[in-house]
């Protein structure tokens, strides 16, 4: 699948160090229709007035850094309790592993410096969530 191939390697590479588990619930996170996948963590971090973080990300070039505090007001309680629970691990350590990973996936999952519209971030993703599953 190429490029599909070469971002499902990167994101597993930074999965490392026993975050599997984390790196596999970012990417559901990515890709849930429900909760509206990466538009709706798009829409999320907007609403919460820090939309030109993820924006980092999602462009070309150095991704700015987010606070724990930040992503777990974005993300909200129950969505990084679900995550720690997949991960194995304290709330407080997952939502600030989040602050290191999420930026990654993000930029991995856009890889031409724009969120893909439609069904193809969705192919996409789904498409590393197979990779994971």
């Amino acid at each position: 699948m190429g490029i599909l191939d070469d971002v499902a390697g990167k994101v597993r590479g930074m999965a490392g160090g026993g975050d599997a588990g984390l790196m596999q619930g970012i990417i559901e996170m990515l890709t849930d229709r429900q909760s509206g996948g990466l538009g709706g963590i798009i829409q999320a971090f907007n609403q919460k007035g820090i939309g030109h973080i993820i924006s980092s990300w999602i462009d070309t070039g150095p991704n700015l850094p987010v606070t724990p505090n930040q992503l777990h007001g974005v993300l909200g309680a129950d969505r990084v309790q679900r995550l720690a629970d997949k991960a194995g691990l304290s709330t407080d350590e997952t939502v600030t592993k989040l602050t290191r990973l999420l930026p990654e996936a993000v930029d991995q999952a856009t890889p031409d410096g724009k969120a893909p519209e439609g069904g193809l971030v969705g192919k996409g993703l789904d498409f590393l969530k197979s990779r994971f599953s």
